[in-house]
C-alpha cells in the first residue's frame, strides 16, 4: 500500500515491495541542505553503513553476493571512494536499498535501513520518522480491519435478504413494494444501530460521499453483521417489526458497551509487578 507521512514538514513516501515496507530516502534526505543524492551517497560510503547493509542483506537476502564487501571496506577511508544505491545493487545483488526513476521515483530502502539513515541524519529526526511511520501503519491496519468487517456485513446481508425474500415477500407484491420491503428492513437495522434511517443520514450529511454504513466504525460494523443474522432469525420466527426493532436496539447497545469495554481494556497500561 503506497502512502505518505510528514516529518518536520517533509512529505516522505512509503511503498510496499514484496510485502515489505520501503521508505523513500530521497525524501528523508531533504532534512539536510545538500542535494538528496549527495546526502545518500555520503551516508552509504561510510564503514558503518557498509557493515550494516552487509549484515542486513546477509540476514534477509539469500541471493546476496558479498564478494566485493572486503574491497568496499578497505576503500571507504579513501577520499576517492564513492557508493551509490546502483553500485551497491550491481555489486552485491542487494535488495534492501534501490533507486527508481520516474514521477514517484527516488531511492527507497527497507524500513530497517531507512531508520538507520534517519538516525545518521539526526537522532531527533529518527524518532519522529519512527513515530509517524508507526502512526501510518496503525491507520493502514484500521482501514484493513474496517474493510474486512465491511465485507462481513455484505456476506451477512445475503443471509438477511434471503430471510426477507422467503418470509416477507409474497407473489402478490409489485416490484416497487418488494423493493420497499428490503429497504424497510435495512432501515430497521439502521435505526436500531445508528438511530436514523439511510435517508435521514443523507439529509444530515450532504457533504459526505457514500452511505451511512460506509461511515460506520469497526465496532458498528461488527454489531451490524451480528444484527443482520439476528434479524434474519427473528423474521423466520414471524416476529413483528416493532418488536424486532426493540430487540435489535437492545442488542446493539449491549454489544457496543461490551466492545468499548474490551477496546478500553486493550489500551490500559499493564500493572507493574
Amino acid at each position: 500500500m503506497d502512502a505518505t507521512f510528514i516529518v518536520n514538514g517533509i512529505e516522505i513516501k512509503h511503498k510496499q515491495f514484496n510485502e515489505n515496507d520501503y521508505i523513500c530516502l530521497t525524501d528523508m534526505a531533504k532534512f539536510k541542505p545538500q542535494e538528496s543524492f549527495l546526502v545518500i551517497s555520503h551516508w552509504m560510503r561510510t564503514r558503518n553503513t557498509i557493515d550494516y547493509l552487509t549484515a542486513w542483506e546477509s540476514l534477509y537476502n539469500p541471493d546476496f553476493k558479498p564478494t566485493e564487501i572486503g574491497r568496499f571496506r578497505e576503500e571507504c577511508s579513501l577520499n576517492s571512494f564513492t557508493m551509490t544505491p546502483q553500485k551497491w545493487v550491481e555489486n552485491t545483488n542487494g535488495i534492501g536499498i534501490f533507486s527508481r526513476a520516474g514521477k514517484n521515483g527516488g531511492t527507497y530502502a527497507h524500513k530497517d535501513i531507512a531508520f538507520k539513515f534517519a538516525s545518521w541524519l539526526s537522532v531527533e529526526f529518527e524518532l519522529y520518522v519512527i513515530k509517524e511511520f508507526q502512526r501510518l501503519k496503525a491507520n493502514e491496519q484500521k482501514q484493513i480491519e474496517w474493510s474486512a468487517k465491511r465485507e462481513l456485513t455484505k456476506i451477512n446481508y445475503h443471509i438477511h435478504t434471503d430471510a426477507i425474500k422467503e418470509n416477507l415477500i409474497v407473489p402478490s407484491l409489485t416490484q416497487r413494494q418488494k423493493t420497499c420491503k428490503y429497504a424497510n428492513e435495512a432501515d430497521l437495522l439502521n435505526v436500531a444501530l445508528f438511530g436514523m434511517t439511510a435517508s435521514e443520514w443523507r439529509d444530515k450529511n450532504k457533504s459526505k460521499n457514500g452511505n451511512i454504513r460506509d461511515h460506520a466504525t469497526i465496532n458498528q460494523l461488527i454489531i451490524l453483521a451480528n444484527m443482520e443474522s439476528m434479524n434474519a432469525e427473528l423474521i423466520k420466527q414471524k416476529i413483528e417489526m416493532k418488536t424486532r426493532l426493540e430487540i435489535l436496539n437492545k442488542m446493539a447497545k449491549e454489544q457496543l458497551a461490551v466492545l468499548v469495554k474490551v477496546e478500553n481494556k486493550m489500551y490500559l497500561p499493564k500493572p507493574k509487578r
